[in-house]
């Protein structure tokens, strides 16, 4: 007679009465008393109170000269007022302020006189640029309630408070014990039968995420005592056990019967696919947990079964789970006596979200790594069509996907301020950048990836550039280039240039460490143009086939020592503190399709382009020009 699961509860209902159980038999959070220090997100466990004023004395609030307030009355740009030595004390930000003064002149808004005394040319109020005693917190008030994460700012606000240590939530310690004859710990020579144990390394990371403090046992032969042996040591160090392997009905499959005789058994068996075998056991207040062996069935197990247990621990409200509809792109068919999770890839083209099954394969872990979303088949379900409108849970954010502007292309400093400034100008607003050179942005947006990317693409028979490739690769349009900056490209160099360089033929000189920039770069291309130029031969540069993807990790390199010269930037050069031998100005400018153009996000990069506040922040950083950014280029 086949096996049959003893029981075949829903999700949802087992996880009710597991955690009722678990409250029932005496599940509850410890505390501990730790140094403030090292208190950042940690949950506290009662009310902290101040045990001192903050400041605790009165304190210069700037740099300058402390006095008394009545004794700048009257002074005006006209009528300035002279003041002796004896009136003032210099002060620094922090210092106490005397007895006899009341006000603080800032250091820039007086004038010294050659006598030692100082000039004024505006009065002051009483105590303005003073920080009073208390006037951040006072001692006695409450600076973080009860069952509050602790975050880097209310660390500093206790200290400040004259709170040193802070009672807790002890993070709850959780066993993970591996299983099986088969398993052996990571290796990079496994032989035929092997399997290597990961799942224990899988679990450890996602209970740390949660806030927990994972402990990995040895792995454990598929032997009832050895078992048995080993989840008792762990019932007694630690507050929840995870028993991994052994919860289904193979012939050493004992997680069952030990889990029996240590303690009990709530069910053996969820209505769930992947992750039904799962067994809910404790042994008095702790949790034992028979976990699936096949590491997505251990995950969905553990991440809907455990994580309850691990927030109501650490007082955590949890995340609320977050569904959209989206199209499903092939079929999926399901049994109809389970609740099954299907793990899909996700994306936006056009308006629509589109969702791609993964493989199914209860074994198959990089299906979840590259997971966007689930889809969640309900009990009674057989399944959806290719085509169907269906609801994903979402494991990346919507809101946040469907606002962020996805540049790919060409790296350039530059992208970093408009992102800065995008978010700036509208906070709902992100960007993003993948540096993949010229090229590679270019074939993004051909593919429908990205909303822009960055190009400096030199045509090395006119020397002109972008416009032949965006015809090339753009026949029929689809595109706009838009202008952008104009930037110095040259050799980036060692401070003080010990080895000498002044050319580009220099760089085949003995000794000489050149780095390069990555193939289908825009800065690649120049390079290469420039040694046909030059008459030089690529194989004569030492380092020419060494890639880097950037220009400041070009710069990197040479400023950490391990290279002596590459081609880049004059800002990235300058950022590093290097030398740097002009070459060329080229023109770096940005693509956007025309499906992309009329959009909010673009509309507002593209002012942000226009503004005169990317036109400072560009030139502050030097080796730019700027010539009507943010205008269209005409192609032809």
């Amino acid at each position: 007679m086949g096996f049959h699961y003893l029981t075949n509860i829903t999700l949802e209902q087992a996880k009710k009465d597991y955690l009722e159980l678990m409250i029932k038999n005496g599940f509850c959070a410890g505390t501990e008393r730790i140094p403030v220090q090292q208190s950042c997100g940690r949950i506290t466990a009662e009310a902290v109170y101040a045990n001192i004023n903050a400041p605790h004395y009165t304190a210069s609030a700037m740099d300058g000269i402390a006095l008394s307030a009545k004794d700048s009355f009257g002074a005006t740009e006209t009528t300035p007022i002279v003041l002796r030595p004896e009136q003032f004390t210099v002060v620094d930000t922090g210092d106490p302020i005397p007895e006899h003064c009341d006000a603080v002149i800032m250091v820039e808004d007086i004038v010294n006189r050659d006598d030692g005394s100082v000039s004024i040319h505006a009065a002051t109020a009483p105590w303005k640029h003073i920080r009073q005693i208390g006037e951040d917190i006072c001692a006695g008030e409450m600076v973080l309630p009860g069952s509050m994460e602790i975050t880097p700012s209310a660390i500093g606000a206790m200290i400040a408070g004259g709170v040193l240590k802070v009672k807790v939530i002890r993070k709850p310690v959780i066993g993970i014990i591996p299983t099986g004859d088969e398993i052996i710990p990571p290796c990079e020579d496994p032989r035929p039968g092997d399997i290597l144990e990961f799942n224990s390394s899988i679990f450890s990371a996602m209970v740390t995420q949660w806030g927990a403090c994972p402990k990995i046992y040895p792995i454990v032969p598929d032997k009832f005592d050895n078992i048995k042996a080993m989840v008792e040591q762990a019932v007694d160090e630690c507050d929840m056990v995870l028993l991994n392997a052994g919860s289904s009905a193979g012939r050493e499959d004992y997680s069952i019967n030990v889990i029996r005789a240590l303690g009990e058994v709530l069910y053996h068996g969820i209505a769930i696919k992947p992750g039904k075998p799962a067994i809910l056991g404790c042994r008095g207040a702790v949790p034992i947990l028979g976990v699936p062996g096949y590491p997505v069935s251990g995950i969905i197990v553990i991440e809907e079964l455990l994580r309850p247990l691990v927030e109501y621990w650490l007082r955590d409200s949890g995340e609320a789970k977050h569904y959209v509809e989206a199209v499903l792109t092939r079929q999926v068919v399901s049994g109809l006596k389970y609740q099954e999770f299907v793990r899909v890839r996700m994306g936006y083209v056009g308006e629509r979200l589109m969702a791609s099954p993964l493989a199914r394969g209860s074994g198959v872990v990089s299906s979840f790594m590259k997971a966007d979303g689930i889809l969640e088949i309900s009990q009674g379900t057989e399944g959806y069509e290719a085509g169907e409108i269906v609801r994903v849970r979402l494991l990346n954010s919507e809101l946040r996907l469907k606002n962020t502007l996805m540049v790919i292309g060409s790296h350039d400093p530059l992208l970093d301020e408009l992102a800065d400034m995008l978010h700036a100008t509208d906070h709902s607003l992100f960007m993003s950048s993948s540096h993949v050179g010229s090229m590679g942005g270019i074939m993004a947006l051909r593919r429908g990836e990205a909303h822009a990317a960055g190009c400096h693409l030199l045509d090395t028979e006119n020397g002109k550039y972008n416009k032949s490739f965006i015809r090339r690769y753009f026949p029929d349009g689809g595109v706009k280039l838009i202008r952008c900056v104009g930037r110095q490209q040259g050799l980036m160099l060692q401070k003080g240039n010990p080895l000498g360089i002044t050319c580009f033929a220099d760089l085949t000189g003995e000794g000489i460490r050149y780095v390069n920039r990555q193939k289908g770069s825009g800065t690649r291309i120049l390079m290469d143009y420039l040694c046909r130029e030059n008459g030089v031969k690529a194989g004569s540069i030492y380092g020419y086939d060494r890639e880097e993807m950037t220009h400041n990790s070009v710069a990197v390199q040479i400023a950490s020592g391990s290279a002596d010269v590459g081609m880049g930037i004059y800002s990235a050069a300058k950022l590093y503190g290097l030398e740097f031998v002009p070459i060329c100005i080229e023109e770096y400018d940005i693509l956007i399709p025309d499906t992309v153009w009329e959009t909010p996000m673009a509309q507002k990069f593209i002012e942000i382009l226009k503004s005169d506040g990317f036109k400072n922040r560009i030139l502050a950083m030097g080796g730019y020009t700027i010539d009507a950014p943010g205008e269209i280029i005409p192609i032809d």
